[in-house]
């Protein structure tokens, strides 16, 4: 089953979304933000208790070697890690770069942003 994702340039509207697919039953475990920026990432999830793709997601070995990748690839490897393929991974990267935030679900056949 492939991610369903949506991207966010207002944070505001980010919350409202999450708040709105929780209330359609999409459980809190597949419920994920990225941003290329970390403090905007870390407050973000935050504020919305959304989760980050960390060791727990993409394994040791994974994050191990994120740790010596720059953010670009390791935004890259984290968006593969939960199901996007490598194309779609950097096009993603790409509006992240533009300072966009990335609401990412997984495990759910439909998703109402």
């Amino acid at each position: 089953m492939n991610p369903k994702f949506k991207i966010f340039h207002d944070d505001e509207q980010l919350s409202d979304s999450i708040d709105k697919i929780r209330k359609n039953g999409v459980n809190d475990d597949d419920i994920y933000i990225l941003a290329y920026d970390n403090p905007h990432d870390r407050r973000t999830r935050k504020k919305t208790d959304a989760n980050k793709i960390g060791a727990r997601v993409t394994g040791v070995g994974t994050a191990m070697k994120n740790i010596f990748r720059g953010k670009s690839d390791t935004l890259i490897s984290k968006m593969k890690e939960i199901g996007f393929d490598q194309s779609k991974a950097q096009q993603l990267e790409n509006e992240l770069d533009k300072g966009k935030s990335l609401l990412v679900v997984t495990n759910e056949d439909e998703v109402k942003f």
